[in-house]
């Protein structure tokens, strides 16, 4: 039964928050997002690491909770927005993307899966991915790294069948 439970909280709870996220005006997502990434990126924006991305668009799109952005290097910051032509995109659902996140499931199982879609100008993509591979995971702000890997915990331990 707890069991059964479980399954139904990690295949749902996405639908389930989608609709409040909807009602989230974009200009408090955007400033969300871009605290986020400054934070995160600050390292590599200072070694150019992120020059590839210089006035080209990543859309990102989590499927199942219904959000879309779009990321771009400008002046040496990220910027979010809510609607651009994007240069490549990657989407998936919410539990995919936390486990790839945390290293939990590899990016390139997924895409020949086709749970992760990426499109568009393919050199990009795979700028993209390098970059998140790179990723060290100490390095993220500590409340973002445990509340990721507190997630993917719960994901991982929900029978397989619902994933």
């Amino acid at each position: 039964m707890l069991s059964k439970m479980h399954s139904m909280l990690v295949a749902k709870t996405p639908m389930v928050l989608s609709k409040p996220l909807q009602c989230v005006p974009f200009s408090l997502k955007k400033k969300i997002i871009e605290q986020l990434l400054q934070a995160q990126f600050e390292r590599s924006l200072a070694d150019g690491d992120l020059d590839f991305l210089e006035n080209r668009w990543l859309k990102i799109e989590v499927r199942d909770l219904q959000l879309v952005w779009f990321i771009s290097n400008v002046n040496n910051k990220l910027v979010v927005s809510r609607v651009q032509i994007p240069d490549v995109s990657f989407s998936g659902d919410t539990n995919d993307l936390i486990l790839i996140a945390t290293r939990r499931q590899d990016p390139d199982t997924l895409f020949f899966q086709r749970r992760l879609i990426v499109e568009g100008d393919t050199e990009l993509g795979l700028c993209v991915k390098n970059l998140m591979d790179s990723i060290d995971l100490d390095s993220m702000p500590k409340f973002i790294r445990l509340g990721l890997e507190n997630l993917a915990n719960f994901i991982e331990s929900s029978p397989q069948e619902t994933l």
